[in-house]
C-alpha cells in the first residue's frame, strides 16, 4: 500500500496535484431545508430534557420527604418506599438512554436527517471533482487543515449544486423543469476577477468613508463658527443692554438735579424738602422713569396750554383790529 501511494503521489507530481476542499459545516448552515428540521430536532430534544429534568427534581423530593418521615415509619415501610424510589429512578435513567444514548432517538434522527444532505453533498462532490479533474477533495470539518487557501473552497459551487437539484425537485411546470435542467450545474469562478471587484469594492469603500469623515468635519468646523458667532453676537447685545441701563440711569440723576437747581423755593420749604427726603427710602429705577415720564407730560401739558393762550390773543388782536376798520 505504502509503494502504490508513493507511485500515485509521484505520477501526481509529475503532471500537478489537484485538490480541492469543502467545508461541511458551512453547507449545512445555509441549506434551508437542514436548518428547519435540525430546529425542530432540538426543539424535541430539548422537550425530552425537560421531562427528564421534571422526573428526576421528583424524585429528588420524595428522598427529602422520607428522610423528613423516617423517624415516623417502620423499616418495613421505609424500605418499601426507597425500592419505589430506586425503581422510578431507574425507569428514568432507562428513558433518558432511550432517548439520548449512543444508539438512541436522537442520535437515529440525525443520522436520519444528515444522511439526505451527506448524499447530496456526495453526489455533488463526485460531479465537479470529475469536471474539474480533481485528484482530492477534503472535507475541512473531518481534516485537521492548518492552513487552506480560500481559491480551492468549493463550498460554494457545492452548495450552488444542492440548490438547484432541490429547485428541480421541486419544479412544478414544464418550463420550469426545462429551465432548472438546462441551468449551468456548475458556474465556472474567475478568481481573478473576483479578487479585482473585492479590491475594486474595498477602494470604493475607502472612498466613501474618506467623503464622510471629510463631510463629518465640515459640519463640526461650520457649527463651531455659528456657535463663536452666536456667542459674540449674544456678548454685543449684553453690552449694549448695559450701556443702555448706564445711559438711563445717568440720565435720570441729571434730570433730577435739574429740577432741584431750576425751582425756586423758600428756605422753609428746602429745609421741609430736605428733611422729606431724608425720612423717605430711595427711590426704585422704575419710580424714578415713572417721574421723568409724569414731568415731561406735564411740561408737554404746560406748552400746549402756553401755545392756546397765544392762539386765543392773536385771534383777539385781529378782531380788535377788525371792528376799529369797521368803524372808521
Amino acid at each position: 500500500m505504502t509503494l502504490v501511494l508513493t507511485v500515485s503521489l509521484s505520477s501526481f507530481a509529475q503532471r500537478g496535484l489537484r485538490v480541492a476542499y469543502i467545508d461541511t459545516e458551512y453547507i449545512l448552515e445555509n441549506v434551508p431545508e437542514y436548518q428547519e428540521a435540525s430546529n425542530q430536532l432540538n426543539t424535541k430534544a430539548e422537550k425530552w430534557k425537560n421531562e427528564i429534568h421534571q422526573k428526576l427534581t421528583a424524585i429528588e423530593q420524595k428522598r427529602k420527604d422520607l428522610s423528613n418521615e423516617k423517624a415516623l415509619l417502620t423499616k418495613e415501610l421505609i424500605n418499601e418506599r426507597e425500592e419505589d424510589i430506586l425503581f422510578e429512578e431507574q425507569e428514568i435513567l432507562d428513558y433518558q438512554q432511550k432517548r439520548f444514548g449512543p444508539n438512541g432517538d436522537l442520535f437515529i434522527q440525525q443520522k436520519q436527517l444528515m444522511q439526505p444532505i451527506q448524499d447530496q453533498i456526495f453526489a455533488a462532490v463526485q460531479d465537479i471533482a470529475a469536471g474539474k479533474s480533481y485528484d482530492m477533495v477534503l472535507d475541512k470539518a473531518e481534516v485537521n487543515m492548518l492552513y487552506s487557501n480560500k481559491a480551492y473552497d468549493i463550498s460554494e459551487q457545492i452548495l450552488r449544486s444542492i440548490t438547484r437539484t432541490a429547485k428541480r425537485n421541486q419544479a412544478q411546470t414544464k418550463a420550469e423543469r426545462k429551465a432548472a435542467k438546462e441551468e449551468e450545474l456548475i458556474p465556472e469562478i474567475n478568481t481573478e476577477l473576483e479578487a479585482r471587484q473585492k479590491a475594486l469594492e474595498e477602494k470604493k469603500a475607502a472612498r466613501e468613508s474618506a467623503i464622510e469623515k471629510a463631510r463629518q468635519e465640515k459640519l463640526a468646523a461650520r457649527e463651531a463658527k455659528v456657535k463663536a458667532a452666536e456667542e459674540r453676537r449674544k456678548k454685543i447685545l449684553e453690552e449694549r443692554e448695559k450701556a443702555r441701563q448706564a445711559k438711563l440711569e445717568g440720565s435720570d440723576t441729571e434730570t433730577k438735579v435739574t429740577e432741584g437747581a431750576g425751582t425756586e423755593k423758600t428756605g422753609t420749604e428746602k429745609t421741609e424738602e430736605t428733611e422729606e427726603t431724608e425720612s423717605e427710602a430711595p427711590k426704585t429705577r422704575e419710580q424714578l422713569i415713572e417721574e421723568n415720564r409724569q414731568r415731561k407730560l406735564a411740561e408737554r401739558a404746560a406748552r400746549k396750554k402756553e401755545l392756546e393762550e397765544k392762539k386765543k390773543k392773536i385771534l383777539e388782536e385781529r378782531q380788535k383790529a377788525k371792528d376799529s376798520l369797521n368803524n372808521n
